[in-house]
C-alpha cells in the first residue's frame, strides 16, 4: 500500500480536510455525552441551577450567608454584586425578574469569571449548606439534633419557638463563632464536595423562588438551551459525516481511476517478455479487482483509521473526567477486547493474502474455458473443465467461508464486551451514586464514552482486518507499475534517413528468449530488399515468427543487429519504427466495433477509396459486399462472428490501409484457401511492389515465386535463395516442397 502513496499526491488537499473535518466530527460527538450529563445533573437533578453563585439573592439572605464565611471571602463575594432597591434606577426592570425587590432589596450578579467562581464554590457551598440547615431548625427545632444537639453549647429545643437563630449568631463573641463553623465544617467533611455542592445547589434554587422567579420556567429554559447546543452539535457532526464521506468517496475513486490509467499504461508499454512475466488473468484481476480493494481500503481508512484513534483517545480523555475510579472497567474491556482482535488476526491474516491468488487462478480457469469452448466441446471435456473450475471456485469460496465464519465469531463477542461493560459501569456507578461520590448524568456520559472508546477499537480491528488483503493488493499493483520494461526508447534517439526505401537487414542476429538456456535464433543474416519479397519457410518450432518478432522490436535480440536503411532498430524510437510497418499477426485479431473501425485502426484519417482498395487487394470485398451493412457491419468481440479466413483477410486489409513501406506477413495465408491465397498475393505483387514484403509460411506454394527465401531448421539459416536455387542446394527446403506438391507442380 505504501508503494502507491505517491498516487494519493493530487488528493493531498482533500485528505487534509478530510482529516479536519474528522476532527471536528470527532469532537463534536465527543461532546455530546457531555451535553446530556449536564442536562441529567443540572437540568433535571438541579433544576436548572448550574452553580451556588445565584443569579441574584435577597439581602436578608446574603447577611445570613456571610456569617458563615471569612472577611477575605465575604469581601471577594459582595464584589461580585450590585445592591438594587427601590431608589435604583432600573428597579422597574429588575422587579419585574425578582418580584421581592418590592418588599426588600436584593442583590444581582455580574458577570463572574470561571477563576473567581472556583475560589468562592467550596466555601459558599458550605455556607449555603449552614444557612439551609439553620433555616430548617427555626422551622423545626426538633431537627437540632442533626446539628449535634445545640449551638456553642445552647440547647436548640429549649429556644422559644419563632427564635432568629441568626440573630443570636450575629450576636456571639467571635471565638464561639468560629468554634461552631468548625463544629459544622467538621460534619460537612462526611458527606465529601459533590454531596455539599449538591446540596447547596438546592437551596440556591429555593432562594430563587424565594425572589418570585418560576423555578420551572428556569429548568425548562435550561433544558431547551443544552439541548439546542445538543441538535447544533449533531447537525454539526451530520454534516462533516457526509462532508468526509463524500470527500473519501472522490478520493478512493481518483486513486482508483489513476492506478488503472498508470496499470493500463505501463502494460501498453510492456514487451513480449514483461507478457511472459504476467499471465492476461492476473493483469486483469490486478487492473479490477485489486484495484477495487485499494479503493475500498482507501476510502474506510479516510473514514475510521483517522477517525478512530480520535474518538478512542478523546473518549478515555473524558471518561477519566466523569469518572477516573471506573476506568479500570475500560482497561479491562479494551485489553480483552485487543486479544480477541490479535487472536483473529493470527487466523485470518494468512487466509487474507492468499484470497488474490485464488482469484486470479478462478479468473484463468473461467478464461481458459470460455476462449477455448469449441476445443472443450470438439473433446467431449465438459465434465473435466467444469471440475477445473469447480475446484478452483471450491478453494476461494472454502477459503472466503474461513473469513467469514472467523467474522461471524468476532461480531457476537465484540457485542458482549460492550453489554458486559455496559452492566458493569451501571452495576459499579450506582453504587458510587448511593455514596454520592458519582451523579447519574456522569454515569451516563461515562458509559457513553465507553461504548466510543470500545467502537473505536472495534473501527481499528475491522481495518486492521482489512489491510492485508489490501495491502497484497497494493504489492500486486506496485509490482505491475514498478515493472521495467526490456524494451525502452533510447534516450538519445537517432531518425531513419529521408527518404526512407525500407531495406531489412538481419546481421549475425542471435536470440534468446529471457529465462531461457540456449538460443533459439543463432547467426542469423539476410537482406530484405525493397519491391521483394522475402519468404521464412521452416518446419515448425524453428524460429520463424521469432525472426519477424524481431523486426518491430517485439523482443530485442540478444547478439547481433536489425538495421532497417543503415540504422540499428534500438536507436530509433518505437513509434517511428512501428510507424514503417505493416504487421499481420498470425492469429487475425479484431476489435469490437465495425468493419470499417478495424480498417480505420490503422489510419483514422483514411478516405473511403482507401478502404475500398485495401478490402479489393486483401480479398475482403465481396463478403462485405455480401452483408447488407457492408463497412458499417459489427464485428463482435475477437471477430467471433466471421471466419477465419475472413478474419485474416481483414486483418491484411487493415495492413494496407495504413500503406506502409514494410509487411510483415507472419503466417497469414494460413486460414485461406489457395485460389484466395493465390489472388491475394497477385494483388500485393501489383499494388504494393514497392514496398519491403516479408512472409512467414510454411506454404510452398505461397512463397515460390519469392524473389529471396530463407530457411529455418532448429533455429539456424540451413539455406538462402530463389525456389529453384534452393530445390537444388538445400535439401531441408527439398524434403518441404517435396512434402506439399509434386514434381510437376514444383517445375
Amino acid at each position: 500500500m505504501l508503494k502507491l502513496a505517491r498516487y494519493l499526491k493530487p488528493y493531498l488537499w482533500m485528505v487534509l480536510l478530510t482529516v479536519a473535518l474528522l476532527f471536528v466530527q470527532a469532537n463534536a460527538e465527543l461532546a455530546l455525552p457531555d451535553y446530556l450529563s449536564r442536562i441529567v445533573n443540572i437540568g433535571l437533578q438541579q433544576g436548572g441551577v448550574e452553580n451556588v453563585l445565584p443569579v441574584a439573592i435577597r439581602q436578608s439572605e446574603m447577611q445570613r450567608l456571610t456569617l458563615f464565611l471569612d472577611d477575605t471571602e465575604k469581601t471577594l463575594l459582595l464584589a461580585q454584586y450590585t445592591p438594587v432597591d427601590r431608589t435604583s434606577p432600573d428597579y422597574d426592570t429588575w422587579v419585574k425578574a425578582y418580584p421581592i425587590l418590592a418588599q426588600e432589596p436584593i442583590y444581582v450578579a455580574r458577570k463572574v469569571d470561571k477563576a473567581t467562581l472556583d475560589a468562592l464554590t467550596p466555601s459558599l457551598s458550605r455556607a449555603w449548606l449552614a444557612v439551609a440547615a439553620i433555616e430548617q431548625i427555626m422551622a423545626d427545632p426538633s431537627k437540632a439534633a442533626a446539628m449535634g444537639g445545640g449551638l456553642s453549647g445552647f440547647d436548640i429545643s429549649r429556644l422559644p419557638a419563632g427564635t432568629d437563630l441568626f440573630a443570636l449568631l450575629k450576636k456571639l463573641p467571635a471565638a464561639q463563632l468560629t468554634q461552631m463553623k468548625a463544629r459544622m465544617s467538621e460534619q460537612f467533611a462526611t458527606l465529601g464536595e459533590n454531596m455539599i455542592t449538591q446540596a447547596a445547589l438546592r437551596a440556591v434554587r429555593a432562594e430563587y423562588v424565594a425572589l418570585g422567579m418560576n423555578a420551572e420556567k428556569l429548568q425548562t429554559a435550561y433544558i431547551l438551551r443544552v439541548g439546542g447546543q445538543m441538535l447544533l452539535l449533531t447537525l454539526l457532526a451530520v454534516a462533516c459525516t457526509i462532508a468526509v464521506g463524500f470527500l473519501a468517496a472522490r478520493t478512493s475513486a481518483g486513486l482508483a481511476r489513476d492506478l488503472r490509467r498508470a496499470v493500463f499504461e505501463k502494460v501498453e508499454n510492456f514487451s513480449s517478455a514483461e507478457f511472459d512475466k504476467f499471465s492476461t488473468a492476473s493483469l486483469i484481476t490486478r487492473t479490477t479487482n485489486d484495484v477495487m480493494q485499494v479503493q475500498m481500503v482507501t476510502m474506510m481508512m479516510l473514514r475510521m483509521i483517522i477517525y478512530a484513534p480520535i474518538i478512542g483517545i478523546g473518549g478515555i480523555i473524558r471518561a477519566m473526567s466523569k469518572g477516573s475510579s471506573l476506568a479500570w472497567l475500560i482497561a479491562v474491556a479494551v485489553a480483552v477486547l485487543i486479544s480477541l482482535i490479535v487472536t483473529v488476526f493470527s487466523i485470518a491474516l494468512p487466509r487474507f493474502k492468499r484470497i488474490q491468488q485464488l482469484v486470479d487462478r478462478l479468473n484463468l480457469v473461467a478464461r481458459e474455458h470460455l476462449s477455448g469452448m469449441m476445443v472443450i466441446r470438439a473433446f467431449n471435456r465438459q465434465a473435466f473443465e467444469e471440475a477445473r473450475f469447480d475446484k478452483a471456485n471450491q478453494d476461494l469460496t472454502a477459503n472466503s467461508l474461513f473469513i467469514n465464519r472467523v467474522m461471524v465469531v468476532m461480531m457476537p463477542l465484540m457485542m458482549l464486551i460492550m453489554n458486559g461493560l455496559s452492566l458493569a459501569i451501571i452495576w459499579a456507578g450506582a453504587h458510587q451514586i448511593a455514596q454520592a461520590t458519582m451523579q447519574v448524568g456522569d454515569m451516563m456520559a461515562f458509559m457513553q464514552y465507553a461504548m466510543q472508546i470500545v467502537m473505536s477499537f472495534l473501527m481499528l480491528s475491522m481495518m486492521f482486518i482489512m489491510l492485508p488483503r489490501a495491502a497484497v493488493s497494493g504489492d500486486r499493483i506496485a509490482e505491475v507499475l514498478e515493472t521495467e520494461a526490456s524494451i525502452r526508447d533510447p534516450e538519445q534517439p537517432q531518425t531513419f534517413p529521408a527518404p526512407f526505401k525500407g531495406v531489412v537487414e538481419f546481421r549475425n542476429v542471435g536470440f534468446r528468449y529471457p529465462g531461457a538456456d540456449e538460443n533459439v535464433l543463432c547467426g542469423i543474416s539476410f537482406t530484405a530488399q525493397p519491391g521483394q519479397t522475402t519468404a521464412i519457410i521452416g518446419s515448425t518450432g524453428s524460429g520463424k515468427s521469432t525472426i519477424v518478432n524481431l523486426i518491430p522490436r517485439f523482443y530485442d535480440v540478444t547478439e547481433g543487429a536489425i538495421l532497417i536503411d543503415g540504422v540499428d532498430i534500438r536507436t530509433v524510437r518505437q513509434s517511428e519504427l512501428r510507424e514503417k510497418i505493416g504487421y499481420i499477426p498470425q492469429r487475425g485479431v479484431l476489435f469490437s466495433g465495425t468493419i470499417e473501425s478495424n480498417l480505420r485502426y490503422a489510419d483514422d484519417d483514411a478516405a473511403p477509396e482507401t478502404l475500398r482498395w485495401a478490402t479489393d487487394v486483401a480479398q475482403a470485398s465481396e463478403f462485405i459486399n455480401a452483408k447488407p451493412e457492408g463497412l458499417a457491419t459489427e464485428i463482435a468481440q475477437g471477430g467471433a462472428n466471421v471466419s477465419g479466413g475472413q478474419k485474416q483477410r481483414l486483418a491484411i486489409a487493415r495492413a494496407l490501409v495504413k500503406k506502409p513501406p514494410i509487411y510483415i506477413f507472419d503466417d497469414s495465408f494460413s486460414a485461406l484457401d489457395f485460389r484466395t491465397d493465390a489472388a491475394l498475393r497477385r494483388a500485393l505483387r501489383q499494388h504494393a511492389g514497392n514496398s519491403t514484403l516479408l512472409i512467414v509460411t510454411q506454404r510452398v506454394a505461397t512463397v515460390k515465386n519469392a524473389e529471396q527465401i530463407i530457411v529455418l531448421e532448429e533455429g539456424q539459416m540451413v539455406g538462402k535463395g530463389t525456389h529453384q536455387e534452393l530445390m537444388q542446394t538445400c535439401e531441408t527446403y527439398r524434403e518441404i516442397a517435396l512434402s506439399q506438391l509434386s514434381m510437376e507442380e514444383l517445375a
